[in-house]
């Protein structure tokens, strides 16, 4: 009997012991946290538009080297950039095409003299928020800041720049008995050149290089500025317009700059149909050339040292300052684009010293941006191991001057360089072929 109770005890026991066992079980499943699904970054594609920069690599180290500090920046994004570039002659129309029939790019990079027309087409984002934001344009050269402007309103941001001066061959000079410094003035230019041409061109080598190619009119601007003079001006009573554009290239200081050119033609200087961005200096084809602050890339190194740079254009006379015309690209965001605030963090990312400087050195570009261009530091330090005659051309940025951002200017720049080639080749004097050109511009600019 007391057998029979013990294991009846001990089954109730073990049963008993079951249920709470198993009961607890149930209660710590019940508690246990649900492992959610990993959750997939979003995906986010940027289109970059450029122009083809120097080949093969053109802008597309500077946007990679960005976009890895973008995506560093937000890991939860799966950030893809995709880079498009065409050629210069192509760029301006392809990209007009692509934003106006709707395509989602997110940055373009515009030829400077391209940002009024995109603007005023509704084609690009106001920029001025995030700039005030940012707070650093004040460290931009004012003519570079001003070209990023288009009815006072921010639509881009100009990140590399250029300058023309005066470049001669030392040894050619020395030959013909050519002081550099009689360059400087128009009444010196124009001795030099007669007396370069009486020696050298007998051995096929041109004193000094004019214009006569799709770039004369940019050559020219720097002599009109130096009068006082400017390639258009504000004027009332516009008939749609109020107050607008209007043609100011055809006054009296546009005169005396065009006879310069004439002064040049009639002591013996021949215009020049072809231009390679100065192949025909670096080939010795000329002894004397105002060019672009990219010539150097044309010369082999060991030539350098028999060249010399003079940061200036001829002036009339010691009393005027010469100047100098910048060209260069700017950043833009496209009013279509979805990712706008990425495409600005994008863009910052770009103007990070650490960033552009390298890129800057190796396609020989001058910076904007003043603690770059004239800074104490190591970026300031690389860009000016990088370029011979540096210091000499950031000295002209600050006298620098840009082409007119407005829709009508590719017309009006037609206009100008056909009014060159007419007093080149004696078809008209300087004030007629200025009012003749201007008359159209005025037309162009819906006068």
């Amino acid at each position: 009997m007391k057998k029979i109770m013990y294991y009846a005890l001990l089954t109730f026991v073990i049963f008993s012991a079951t249920i709470i066992a198993e009961i607890s079980l149930t209660s710590i499943k019940s508690v246990s946290p649900v492992m959610a699904e990993p959750q997939q970054n979003e995906n986010i594609t940027l289109l970059v538009y450029t122009n083809r920069f120097n080949p093969p690599a053109g802008a597309k180290p500077l946007v990679d080297s960005a976009a890895d500090k973008l995506r560093s920046n937000h890991p939860d994004l799966n950030i893809h950039v995709k880079f498009i570039d065409t050629d210069y002659n192509f760029t301006r129309d392809q990209m007009l095409k692509a934003l106006t029939n709707g395509t989602s790019i997110d940055v373009v990079a515009l030829d400077q003299i391209w940002l009024g027309e995109f603007a005023q087409k509704g084609l690009l984002a106001d920029l001025s928020n995030y700039v005030m934001k940012w707070g650093r344009m004040s460290d931009w050269y004012q003519t570079n800041l001003a070209g990023g402007v288009h009815k006072g309103k921010i639509y881009g941001i100009w990140y590399e720049t250029d300058v023309r001066g005066i470049w001669y061959w030392k040894d050619l000079l020395n030959e013909a008995g050519v002081d550099p410094n009689s360059l400087m003035t128009w009444d010196g230019y124009i001795a030099s050149a007669k007396k370069l041409n009486s020696v050298l061109r007998p051995k096929g080598i041109e004193g000094v290089y004019l214009s006569d190619a799709k770039q004369s009119q940019d050559l020219w601007y720097p002599y009109l500025w130096m009068l006082g003079g400017d390639i258009v001006k504000q004027k009332s009573g516009h008939p749609t317009k109020g107050t607008y554009w209007f043609p100011g290239y055809n006054s009296t200081e546009g005169v005396k700059a065009m006879e310069f050119i004439k002064a040049q033609v009639d002591a013996g200087i021949k215009p020049q149909k072809n231009w390679y961005a100065g192949k025909e200096f670096a080939n010795r084809n000329f002894s004397v050339m105002t060019e672009g602050s990219w010539l150097p890339s044309f010369l082999p190194k060991q030539q350098l040292g028999n060249v010399g740079f003079i940061p200036m254009f001829p002036i009339p006379d010691p009393s005027h300052q010469t100047t100098t015309l910048m060209g260069g690209w700017e950043f833009s965001i496209p009013k279509i684009s979805p990712h706008k605030d990425l495409a600005w963090e994008l863009i910052k990312m770009m103007l990070e010293p650490s960033t552009i400087s390298p890129w800057l050195a190796e396609q020989a570009y001058l910076p904007t941006q003043i603690s770059l261009g004239e800074g104490i530091g190591p970026y300031t330090e690389q860009l000016r191991r990088s370029f011979p005659f540096y210091d000499q051309m950031i000295s002209m940025v600050h006298d620098g001057r840009s082409r007119p951002s407005i829709p009508e200017y590719p017309v009006i720049s037609d206009n100008i360089r056909q009014a060159l080639d007419e007093v080149e080749h004696g078809l008209k004097n300087p004030k007629q072929a200025l009012q003749d050109a201007a008359a159209k511009s005025a037309k162009a600019l819906g006068w």
